[in-house]
């Protein structure tokens, strides 16, 4: 059932004890999403706390600060930024066909949820979480907007993507004022690199290979490179923008191994290929032109049928 953010604003106040979920592999959107919402509830004195399949990589830590530790049963599930139920991850399947709410952005969502939003014009799930303290009429404070913040420029690329609006630009705008510690947020998210991030990525560059004219560039993360270069997995987020900005390329894909035989694939594309429809052919999802997906696999075997549907998907 789709409602609407006046329709959430009053379960949210109405309900009690709840349970906020991300999706596998969490970013800055997903994380700033369920901490704003958590702090906000606990602020008007519900019981609520996040709950991740992964473990919060460390340059987002920060968005736990001022967010209580709670035990308790749950009694209303929320998941954020979660376009298919697939994406919890393992650690999340018992939630399955129990969400009460779902938030989004993704315009390929499922609507799993026994209530459903999705705003797929937003930048960021973030964006609609702003909102939606805004009409609850909540308290915000600083550690907020930092979860805010955070959601909305990393879902924007620091606000150089495509699905940056002027109401985006507002917003932020808004969360400045409200306290938000935008040239801290942007350093630790664009700007600093540890030394083992920049040898992980001499490795990472080392791996491009090209196709089709140099129309497909394919780059590679692996747990021998991160082990080399003792590089954390979380350091290397901002790769995946990497094999698109390479002129002439209108398909770019980073395989990054997660496991044995486990690699997530990010998807970037220009803006005449769909990603989110690319990637959900291999069973996931995303925005038009930045999608992933997780797949199965020894790496020459996943990257051959990866690149045998991009060939059929973009029709070269």
């Amino acid at each position: 059932m789709k409602v609407s953010l006046e329709e959430i604003a009053k379960m949210l106040k109405s309900n009690n004890n709840f349970c906020i979920l991300t999706h596998q592999y969490p970013d800055g959107d997903t994380l700033g999403s369920a901490f704003a919402l958590c702090r906000v509830l606990q602020k008007i004195g519900k019981k609520a706390r996040v709950i991740n399949n992964d473990s919060i990589p460390k340059k987002f830590s920060f968005l736990k600060d001022n967010v209580k530790e709670e035990n308790f049963e749950p009694e209303f599930i929320v998941s954020v930024d979660v376009a298919d139920e697939k994406l919890f991850g393992p650690n999340l399947k018992k939630y399955c066909g129990k969400v009460d709410l779902l938030i989004d952005h993704h315009k390929i969502n499922e609507n799993f949820a026994k209530y459903n939003y999705v705003e797929a014009d937003s930048a960021a799930t973030a964006q609609i979480i702003y909102e939606i303290i805004n009409i609850m009429k909540a308290n915000w404070d600083p550690a907020i907007a930092n979860c805010i913040y955070t959601g909305i420029a990393t879902d924007t690329g620091c606000f150089k993507y495509k699905n940056t609006t002027a109401k985006t630009h507002r917003i932020a705008a808004a969360v400045f004022d409200l306290g938000a510690a935008k040239d801290k947020i942007n350093a630790l998210m664009f700007e600093q690199k540890t030394k083992e991030q920049f040898i992980a990525e001499k490795y990472i560059m080392d791996s491009i290979e090209f196709y089709f004219e140099n129309k497909l560039a394919i780059i590679y993360v692996t747990l021998e490179m991160l082990e080399k270069s003792g590089a954390d997995d979380s350091l290397i987020d901002g790769i995946s923008g990497i094999p698109r900005q390479i002129e002439g390329v209108v398909v770019g894909a980073t395989f990054r191994q997660k496991e044995e035989d486990v690699f997530r694939v990010s998807v970037r594309t220009s803006e005449k290929i769909d990603a989110s429809l690319l990637c959900k052919h291999f069973g996931g999802g995303g925005h038009t032109n930045a999608a992933g997906f997780t797949i199965k696999g020894p790496l020459e075997e996943v990257k051959k049928e990866f690149i045998s549907y991009v060939k059929t998907f973009i029709n070269f």
